[in-house]
Parts: C-alpha cells; structure tokens; sequence
C-alpha cells in the first residue's frame, strides 16, 4: 500500500509541474521515464536549456568500464549545464538482466555514479522506445550495442551520434560537448 501511495503521489506531482514545463518543452525532451533509483517519475524537460549527453548502458558488457569515465566527465562539466542521463538495457546482448534496484545497486557501489539514471528502457527495434526513436530519426544512427551515446544541445534541436568505442572521454565528443556549453 505504502509503495501504491508513493507512486501515485509521484504522478499526481508530475502531473502539476508538467503542462508548464510541456508547453516549453522541446519536443525530443517531452518524454518521461521511472527513475532507475525508485521508480519515480522524471520528465526529461527539467533538462532543458542544459546538453545532455544520453547514453544506453549495460553492467556486464566489455564497455561497462565507460561508467567511470561519464561519471568523472559529468563531475567535469555539470557545473557549466551537463547533464549525463543513463538507460540501461538489457536489448545487446542480455547484458543488463538484472532488477532495476540491482542496476542501481551496482552502479552505486561500483563506479560510485551521481549522473541520473531512468529505469531499464527498450532500445533495439522492434520495441524502441520513441525517445529513442527520435534520437535515431535526428542523427541516422541507432545504437548498435550497449554505451552508445547522443550529444543533444541545451535548445533539444541537434544531436550528434557516437558509436559504443567512441569513449566518454574522446577528444572530438568533448570538444563538440565544449562547443555546446558555450551556446547560451
């Protein structure tokens, strides 16, 4: 009962600070997803006016390693307006099977990560979720494996694709990320 109660205290709240926030939302940040930690509700529009850098992640994939390198990168720029947003999925590989309390668990104690994470998210066809279905549609680039990455600007209009090789830490992502936290 008490679980029933916070999920629906956390809609009933969403749902008062959405319309505002949706009418001036761009439209590829007009999606929401559970929250990874405890299920609650976020609307990807509080990230607007900041880039974000979104990342599809697993915790037994041989890139798993990258979780350091967004985390320190995230601690890096989230001052200057970066906002690192994880997925998790289970889609490449079945390298993510684990409970969204163990995912969570896991990037916690392991690699110690602050960036928000949303709860595990369909993202191979046939069931990719239309967020990533616009990210794809925007750059022509789905991802073809686990910690493939989409640099979006703080208006929600351009995005660049990186490949699951590309690091967190690449010279060409970050100086494309320092030109986007430059935009006003």
């Amino acid at each position: 009962m008490k679980s029933f109660l916070h999920t629906l205290l956390a809609a009933a709240t969403l749902a008062l600070t959405l319309p505002a926030a949706a009418s001036s939302c761009p439209t590829l940040l007009n999606h929401s997803f559970p929250r990874l930690q405890d299920g609650v509700p976020q609307s990807l529009c509080q990230y607007q006016g900041k880039v974000l850098l979104v990342v599809n992640t697993a915790s037994f994939c041989g890139h798993t390693g990258q979780y350091e390198t967004l985390e320190s990168v995230y601690d890096k720029y989230k001052s200057r307006g970066l906002v690192v947003v994880g997925f998790p999925s289970n889609d490449f590989g079945g390298q993510e099977p684990g409970t969204d309390k163990e995912i969570a668990d896991f990037c916690r104690s392991t690699y110690g990560i602050k960036f928000p994470m949303m709860a595990k998210t369909e993202i191979a066809a046939p069931k990719t979720h239309p967020f990533y279905k616009q990210l794809i549609a925007k750059t022509g680039a789905a991802p073809q494996w686990n910690f493939h990455k989409y640099l979006i600007d703080r208006s929600g209009n351009r995005v660049t694709s990186y490949g699951t090789r590309t690091a967190p830490d690449d010279k060409t992502l970050l100086a494309q990320l320092e030109r986007l936290l430059a935009e006003k």
